[in-house]
């Protein structure tokens, strides 16, 4: 076994080199059971994903998440008749690297500072219903949004910088023409407004709106889905399960049932 304890840019470094047998640096990043590993061929009962390393990138991009510093191995196995490496532990590997990594922090995401508990249609019932019916957003959705973000807190100022009832970004503000985003009615508007073009982009998958909406849109393109941050998953569950209390306390069948994360 190699004793190298390498940086998580040279373990990418090195699982790209060894893909490059099949014509391509492939690095493959797979999910079983709620656990991550790199590959450089899709793992027997993992949800894997294919992103290409540039040899010519200034630096190696991050597909672990934001997981801290942890130590682990790169194995070593024949599958299909061919030598493939992974930091899984699958039958038939034999260990090659120990290596220990330190992942990047979080993108700008967070957690909503609203928590699951009893609808409340008591909250700016007359913006939310301009707002859906203004926007063709499901007016359920949009207070579940709003539930999330802020506990329908006006005057909500996260560690983030997101602000108002729908915590809305600086930027998001600026691109929706927000005055003022403690206005309850111009918040409501511009999350209405914002959600819609998520819901555009992405054919009205409500997970990846929800995630989109969370973490960015850069960032849910860059890992093709939901990003493996705590805060983007734990956000897309909370937004999940309210919209489920509002369908039901606007007296309308639940959501259809979506692959689980």
């Amino acid at each position: 076994m190699h004793p190298l304890r390498p940086a998580a840019g040279f373990l990418l470094a090195v699982l790209a080199l060894a893909s490059a047998d099949a014509g391509a640096r492939t690095v493959y990043r797979c999910v079983q059971g709620g656990t991550v590993s790199l590959a450089t061929a899709p793992e027997p009962g993992s949800k894997c994903t294919a992103k290409e390393i540039d040899d010519n990138a200034v630096s190696t991009p991050n597909l672990w998440g934001s997981m801290g510093v942890f130590s682990g191995t790169l194995y070593e196995r024949e599958q299909d008749g061919q030598k493939v490496y992974s930091t899984r532990n699958l039958p038939g590997s034999t260990p090659y690297l120990k290596f220990t990594v330190q992942t990047p922090p979080g993108e700008p995401a967070h957690p909503g500072l609203g928590t699951v508990g009893k609808p409340r249609l008591d909250r700016y019932p007359s913006e939310f219903k301009a707002a859906a019916r203004q926007t063709g957003v499901d007016d359920a959705w949009l207070r579940a949004v709003a539930h999330a973000e802020s506990d329908f807190d006006a005057k909500a100022l996260s560690p983030k910088g997101a602000m108002g009832v729908m915590q809305l970004m600086p930027e998001v503000a600026r691109e929706y023409g927000v005055a003022d985003p403690y206005s309850s009615a111009e918040s409501i508007n511009a999350g209405a407004r914002h959600l819609r073009a998520l819901m555009r982009r992405y054919k009205g998958d409500l997970t990846l709106v929800a995630a989109a909406y969370n973490a960015g849109i850069g960032t849910v393109s860059r890992y093709g889905g939901v990003p493996p941050y705590a805060e983007t998953q734990e956000y897309v569950s909370k937004v999940t399960a309210l919209y489920e209390l509002y369908l039901r306390a606007l007296g309308r069948k639940q959501a259809l049932e979506r692959p689980a994360l």
